[in-house]
């Protein structure tokens, strides 16, 4: 019997496990910016949407309820700028459907997906996960005359860098991988936390014009509902694709729970919680940038999502080192990938008394 794990990188977090260790010891305790977990209080609204669906003995539809289906194509619509008629599924948080696609669409052994030079981990697990080949690559020239491509994944905002990509660039990908009858699927999980530029989607009309043919869009609400710990995310676009990854979720057990579909219905129906925590994480980026830019950090790109991308001009695991001196915890580049390795992801995602700590310690010589 195979173990899959072999075929699979060490786990990102459990190699910081040491550098965790340092900073918990500092003497006023550790400030965790490495994971990126929201802090604050999931909204009201949300969670009396979950109490009064909690009665919920029979099993959840995996396609998402009416209603729920309904508030996903609306909020496409809304905030993504997409006319069309978008397909929808909803996801057991974002993780899981980034780690499952390939091989969900039926990517294996002999094919290649294309994933962005620094990105997300998950990426290239989900890559090995189905057998194939993951190719680092943010110009589709340089991928060349490659049949073996079934899929490229963008990623805007970027995590961890939060680089935004302009609406040329995706208009490029899409018309590339159209004449090729490759798959995109475009990573727009920060979407709603532009600070520098706008953010677009992959479906807006811009880009695609209303015709989603090969494209999906993933979304999630762990961060801009503060909804991590319920897992609730969603992915969009051609209503081809959705419906097989319906046909196969659906075999495979991927359901939503039915109160976690109410409070999703609630969430993308409300903007006003999403602009208050916005205006929380401003303030907190505010503070950290200018405390990391007076230690000495240069900030590169970080013009949207959760993350300051700061370097030292070293070596990614000597500043988390250097920062877990300090009690402050931070993610290495080498996790994003090899062209990341003299960079850290630092998150907002602390109470504000954690990020005035963080503050005063990176302030000290």
């Amino acid at each position: 019997m195979s173990t899959v794990s072999a075929a699979l990188p060490d786990f990102p977090w459990d190699l910081l496990e040491p550098a965790k260790a340092r900073a918990a010891a500092h003497p006023d305790g550790i400030v965790d910016l490495s994971v990126g977990t929201p802090v604050d209080p999931v909204p009201p609204l949300i969670r009396r949407a979950l109490a009064e669906a909690s009665d919920a003995p029979g099993y959840p539809l995996t396609a998402g309820t009416p209603a729920l289906r309904a508030a996903i194509g609306e909020w496409f619509a809304r905030e993504c700028g997409a006319s069309g008629t978008v397909g929808v599924l909803p996801t057991i948080g974002s993780k899981e459907l980034v780690a499952w696609l390939p091989t969900l669409l039926g990517v294996g052994p002999g094919d290649t997906v294309v994933i962005p030079s620094i990105g997300y981990p998950t990426y290239e697990v989900g890559v090995r996960l189905a057998g194939a080949r993951a190719v680092r690559s943010d110009s589709l020239t340089a991928v060349g005359p490659d049949s073996s491509v079934r899929m490229v994944w963008l990623n805007s905002p970027s995590n961890p860098t939060g680089k935004v990509l302009p609406v040329e660039h995706l208009r490029k990908v899409v018309a590339w991988a159209r004449e090729r009858g490759v798959v995109v699927v475009s990573d727009e999980c920060y979407l709603s936390l532009g600070w520098e530029t706008e953010p677009v989607s992959v479906l807006d009309d811009a880009v695609t014009g209303g015709d989603y043919t090969g494209v999906l869009a993933v979304h999630s609400l762990s961060k801009r509902s503060n909804l991590a710990g319920y897992r609730a995310g969603f992915v969009g676009g051609d209503p081809a694709l959705i419906r097989e990854l319906l046909a196969v979720r659906k075999h495979a057990g991927m359901i939503v729970p039915a109160p976690v579909q109410a409070a999703m219905i609630a969430a993308l129906g409300d903007e006003e919680h999403v602009a208050a925590q916005r205006k929380l994480y401003s303030a907190r980026r505010d503070q950290l940038r200018a405390a990391l830019t007076g230690a000495g950090f240069e900030i590169s790109h970080s013009e949207a999502g959760l993350y300051l991308w700061s370097s030292r001009g070293e070596d990614s695991w000597k500043t988390v080192d250097w920062l877990a001196e300090r009690g402050i915890l931070a993610a290495p580049g080498a996790f994003y990938g090899p062209a990341a390795e003299q960079h850290v992801r630092v998150a907002l995602t602390a109470t504000d008394e954690r990020v005035a700590a963080a503050v005063a310690r990176l302030a000290l010589p």
